[in-house]
Order: structure tokens, then C-alpha cells, then sequence
């Protein structure tokens, strides 16, 4: 079994979503901050008369507020009735991967971050950390809790 996945660089690290939880890749654009929603929570951004939460992906995966800039762009997901966008700063390719190839990360103690991971797989000379959207953007993440 092969999975399709757009590759997207996040602090100079490569990630990769499944392109069937793509909904589009936008230009950056300015988002409006909201009160009480967590750290990572950039803003909402306005998609074609839908408002849209805007997620800093660097600071999801606790790495720090990202100091965005016109070259970075928002992948848009989507899970269900769910959509959401995903400050990145580039976006890559596209790969297939065997599902075989991916190996999962090892726990790394209480505050595990890699739930958000679905595997780990070598691309070229790099280690592509492949998104497991449903933990990134939970059902409760607006609240902070998914």
C-alpha cells in the first residue's frame, strides 16, 4: 500500500500530509488574531466568504511562534466539516511512499509531541516526518485540548 503526501518545510524540517486532507495551498496572507485562543492559533483568515482558522504549525509542534513573511504560504485542510489552515514555509513535492517504509518515532517521555506523527521515512538525504492530521487538529484543538 503507497501514500500520496505533499511535502512542506516547517523550521527547515520536512513534513509531509496526505494529499487527500489538502484542500488548496494559498499565498500568506494576514490573519486576525482572536482573543483566549491558544498560542498557536495565528488568527483567522477570510477563504472566499468562509472564515478560517490559521494554525502556526511551528508552534503546534512547540517550536516557537513563527515570524511569518510573504514567501510562506497556508496549505488548507480539511477532516469532515472541519477546515483549517497550516502556516508553512515552503511547499515541496509530491511523493509516494510505501506505507512499509514508514517507521514510528520513539516515545519521548509525558509531554509526547509525537502523536502528532504518523511516521518517520527517508527522502532523499532527509527524514520526512509524515502529519497525523486528526491529532494535529482535533476536534477540541480551538480549545486547546486536541
Amino acid at each position: 500500500m503507497t501514500r500520496e503526501l505533499i511535502t512542506f518545510e516547517v523550521s527547515r524540517q520536512l513534513f509531509g500530509l496526505d494529499i487527500a486532507a489538502i484542500r488548496e495551498i494559498r499565498a500568506w496572507s494576514r490573519v486576525t488574531r482572536m482573543p483566549g485562543t491558544p498560542p498557536y492559533i495565528a488568527g483567522m483568515a477570510n477563504l472566499r466568504g468562509t472564515i478560517l482558522p490559521i494554525i502556526d504549525l511551528g508552534a503546534r509542534l512547540g517550536w516557537g511562534t513563527t515570524q511569518t513573511t510573504e514567501r510562506h504560504a497556508i496549505i488548507v485542510v480539511q477532516m469532515g466539516a472541519l477546515m483549517a489552515g497550516l502556516i508553512v514555509e515552503t511547499v515541496s513535492d509530491l511523493v509516494t511512499l510505501a506505507e512499509a517504509s514508514l517507521q514510528q518515532p520513539p516515545s519521548l517521555g509525558v509531554e509526547d509531541m509525537t502523536s502528532f506523527i504518523d511516521g518517520l521515512a527517508p527522502v532523499g538525504n532527509r527524514m520526512l516526518l509524515v502529519l497525523n492530521l486528526a491529532q494535529l487538529v482535533g476536534r477540541d484543538w480551538l480549545r486547546g485540548e486536541g
